[in-house]
């Protein structure tokens, strides 16, 4: 840190608006109450250089510096893009650009649609800018010119259409992830969407609803998605393309052609960062895997947050011996189903041993039976949105990268969203491999199948998919 600034206004957005070897590191900062843009001297003594205060007429959301051609863009909530100048030229209009008119630009796009960027980044040549708007629509611009040359529609009915022309996720997930979508509208954190470029200047890359796409805006193309099988909205990004690190000695011709792990681990790894709705902590998409993947205490996530009052009954209960059984039959009205259970999911598997101990699964109908999908129990009120853990509460999901839901009778933990396990669980009919990530798969149905089947045959409610005559839990062994 250089220094430290006190403001008397609630700061809205911040951005460093000079150049390498400036004489006075500026930095502008917009006033969240006003259209003000104040200009200080990142080392000075909290005194502005100057204010903008005529250049916007509503709060500005947005500052971005062009290093390549030294200019400022700002953006306001109405949607007006401007240009101007850094300290060293006055903050004056650009003379670099190829117009004196925005009239005759593109520019004004964001204000006709009554809308504005949320994330605006540059090529790294500096000749092209791409925003990504509240209206979850990407634009490409020439940045000389202001003229649009590209536009991206992300929006829900876009995605609508795809699904219903060529489906992109099974219907029950993409419904999960509609439902996302507009909770994240009902809050101010839609904007904090961003977009951003490689260092190539031809890929742009930003977040939607199907996870993290990748665009050609030369060939106009999409290639691949990143992490649309993960159960997270992401939202900001931050691109990495760099070196990690660097060889003293000079690469030789034998280096490059050895397959040597240790040589080929100070390769470049571009690595994206990115945070996402709901979540307090961030993500990294990388081209690494773990050391050992089939280890079970591999876990690509690292849980650093303060331990919650249930991480604190358990951490202290730890003590004691887990009580782990390696099968369980659970005798329903219609036939026993015999689980081979995984101690993987140690958590998971004592939350079901244990219920089972203290019979608390006596009595429960299959609440939720879908023909050659699933069937599921475990909710004492027996409407789906009951049940607790043997803590008192919710826990974490335990993912295990060979654990999938890769073929017919997988038990897996029933939840309302990430680490929000209780007591339900379904057994599925399918392989099911959307699920993966999103349920803990704790066991497997060895003997019994045709019960399951039984089970899922009967006629349910079309609405609720509740079973019209009711088939329970008398009660389950563990062993």
């Amino acid at each position: 840190m250089i220094n430290m600034i006190k403001l008397e206004f609630n700061p809205l957005t911040v951005e460093c608006i000079h150049y390498l070897g400036d004489a006075i590191p500026t930095v502008a900062v917009s006033d969240q109450d006003s259209s003000r843009i104040l200009i200080y001297d990142a080392k000075g003594n909290g005194s502005p250089l100057h204010v903008l205060d005529r250049l916007h007429t509503k709060p500005v959301v947005l500052i971005k510096f062009n290093p390549v051609h030294q200019v400022v863009v700002s953006v306001d909530k109405a949607g007006i893009l401007e240009y101007w100048s850094g300290y060293k030229k006055q903050f004056q209009f650009p003379k670099c650009v190829h117009f004196d008119s925005k009239l005759d630009t593109d520019l004004f796009e964001f204000a006709k649609n009554k809308t504005y960027p949320s994330g605006l980044s540059f090529s790294p040549d500096g000749n092209k800018f791409v925003t990504i708007s509240m209206d979850r629509k990407v634009r490409v611009f020439s940045f000389l010119s202001g003229k649009l040359t590209r536009v991206y529609d992300e929006s829900l009915a876009r995605f609508t259409e795809l699904q219903k022309a060529k489906p992109q996720l099974a219907n029950m997930e993409f419904g999960r992830r509609m439902a996302v979508e507009r909770d994240l509208e009902k809050t101010e954190q839609l904007a904090l969407s961003n977009v951003v470029f490689d260092d190539s200047g031809v890929f742009v890359l930003y977040s939607t609803m199907l996870g993290l796409k990748f665009v050609n805006i030369v060939t106009n193309q999409c290639p691949r998605f990143i992490g649309k099988p993960e159960n997270l909205r992401l939202l900001h990004l931050s691109l990495f393309q760099g070196k990690v690190k660097t060889r003293k000695a000079a690469t030789t011709l034998e280096m490059e052609a050895a397959k040597n792990p240790t040589l080929e681990s100070v390769q470049p790894d571009p690595t994206l960062f990115c945070t996402a709705f709901n979540k307090n902590r961030f993500y990294m998409f990388t081209r690494r895997e773990p050391a050992d993947f089939k280890s079970p205490d591999a876990d690509r996530d690292v849980f650093n947050e303060k331990p919650s009052k249930e991480d604190i009954i358990s951490a202290t209960e730890a003590a004691g011996e887990q009580v782990l059984y390696d099968t369980a039959i659970i005798h329903t009205s219609m036939g026993d189903v015999h689980i081979q259970m995984f101690k993987e999911c140690a958590k998971t598997v004592e939350n079901f041993c244990v219920h089972s101990k203290n019979n608390y699964y006596n009595g429960h109908i299959f609440h939720r039976v879908i023909k050659g999908f699933m069937i599921q129990t475990g909710d004492p009120t027996g409407t789906g949105t009951g049940g607790q853990s043997i803590w008192g509460g919710e826990f974490k999901d335990e993912f295990r990268s060979h654990l999938k839901h890769d073929r017919p009778y997988t038990v897996s933990m029933a939840n309302a969203g990430p680490n929000t396990n209780g007591s339900q669980f379904f057994i599925t009919l399918t392989p099911t491999p959307w699920l993966d990530n999103k349920h803990t798969v704790f066991g497997r149905v060895i003997k019994g199948m045709e019960v399951v089947q039984n089970i899922s045959n009967v006629k349910t409610n079309n609405k609720t998919d509740q079973p019209y005559d009711d088939v329970t839990v008398i009660s389950v062994s563990v062993k």
